[in-house]
């Protein structure tokens, strides 16, 4: 733990491999109910696994060995040691596999990011919610109205809780969660058929897109964009039902 009695990546790593003692883990655990930009980061470690293996085996095939060998066989060394040669030639093949997967895996993964990461986030805080999270919480015009301007000091939405009305579900809370200094509103509803619900919306500069759907951790996501915003609607309702209300919801907020 830091000053701030944050955990450190190492030590939520040392968490999620059971490596702690129970002391550790109990002031870990009680770290993480009280901050909920620490609960995304810690699902995030838990999720952050990559195929490393399966990428070195398929890249290693173009290593361009035969290349690198002839050019070796030309060098003007007989004295050359047939043992140096070897480790040459694999260190240099080394270097070239290096760089690709460099390349591959920075590349993919960052385009991957861009566009799916923050939803992920999110649907990994939404895998936490059941209904007791939402059901004690006031869910008074006032107290709506003050969490929203929080929403738009921070990512300039200017919403009002008239916008946010669905039906047969309750306004619980607005709130703003933050990733790596990314913003991410959301705003949770609990419904009483098939629980909570969340709003969420980020900053996007990549244009207006239609609705489209896909689903998390058992949850129906729809989710689209418009000029300035990233929007998803998160839910265990059928995505039918779903997508009915993210229609609603966006008809209004871009009226």
């Amino acid at each position: 733990m830091n000053e701030r009695g944050i955990p450190s990546d190492e030590q939520l790593v040392a968490y999620l491999d059971d490596q702690l003692d129970v002391e550790q883990r109990s002031r870990i655990d009680a770290a993480i109910a009280e901050d909920s930009t620490l609960n995304l980061r810690l699902q995030w470690l838990a999720r952050s696994c990559l195929p490393f293996k399966e990428a070195y085996a398929e890249l290693g095939q173009q290593a361009p060995l035969d290349r690198l060998q002839s050019m070796l066989d030309t060098l003007p060394s007989p004295e050359l040691p047939s043992m140096n040669r070897r480790w040459f030639l694999a260190a240099a093949a080394g270097l070239v596999l290096s760089s690709v997967v460099a390349d591959r895996f920075f590349l993919g993964w960052q385009l991957s990011q861009e566009k799916t990461n923050w939803r992920g986030l999110v649907a990994d805080y939404m895998s936490l919610y059941v209904p007791q999270t939402l059901e004690h919480l006031p869910s008074d015009e006032a107290s709506q109205s003050a969490q929203l301007r929080i929403i738009d000091t921070r990512l300039g939405l200017n919403l009002t809780p008239a916008q946010l009305v669905l039906p047969r579900s309750e306004f619980k809370r607005a709130q703003i969660l933050e990733y790596d200094g990314v913003p991410i509103a959301q705003i949770t509803y609990l419904d009483p058929v098939h629980g909570p619900i969340a709003l969420c919306a980020t900053r996007s500069n990549s244009g207006s897109r239609h609705l489209a759907h896909e689903r998390r951790h058992d949850m129906n996501v729809v989710y689209w964009a418009d000029m300035e915003h990233a929007w998803m609607l998160i839910g265990h309702n059928p995505a039918a039902e779903l997508e009915g209300m993210a229609t609603v919801l966006r008809t209004r907020l871009g009226a």
